[in-house]
């Protein structure tokens, strides 16, 4: 990938409401070319979704976020990969990741309660077959997601002292 399209999913990164003629002035080259570089970069899944990161505990809407830790047998010639999509199928579940480590698979999902993710992980994600184990954390309170910093922090209000 050319240095022009690293660039400019850099800046979409930081804010995916920037157009083109803005990141072209950024980058210092037409219009044109970052928007041909952005079109091909959709058409070839690269960019594969814009997104808003939402700090979900501003809202009154209660959602539970679980990460669950998922020990597989892998399947003989698809590996991890055939027991990874018939979980992330599910639409309880935001984001699968193979893993090194102590267990293969972390597995994102969100409910409307601890319930919910407790009757998923027993009814839907244990049962599978080559599911060896599972192990589910809640999160309780987030500080910061995809370099957003989510808690209103205080400014350091000690003194200088210097000798």
């Amino acid at each position: 990938m050319d240095g022009l399209k690293l660039k400019i999913l850099e800046l979409l990164k930081e804010d995916a409401r920037r157009s083109a003629e803005l990141i072209a002035t950024m980058l210092g080259v037409d219009r044109a070319s970052v928007a041909a570089a952005i079109a091909e970069m959709e058409a070839d899944h690269v960019i594969a979704k814009y997104a808003t990161v939402v700090n979900w505990s501003k809202v009154d809407e209660d959602k539970v976020t679980a990460l669950i830790e998922v020990q597989i047998t892998p399947e003989r010639g698809r590996g991890f990969d055939a027991i990874a999509e018939r979980i992330y199928l599910y639409p309880e579940v935001k984001s699968v990741y193979l893993m090194s480590g102590a267990y293969d698979l972390l597995v994102e999902i969100e409910g409307k309660s601890l319930k919910d993710v407790a009757s998923f992980v027993s009814n839907k994600l244990s049962p599978l077959d080559r599911v060896l184990s599972t192990k589910t954390h809640f999160i309780l309170k987030k500080y910061k997601q995809d370099g957003i910093i989510f808690e209103d922090h205080e400014d350091d209000q000690r003194l200088l002292i210097s000798p």
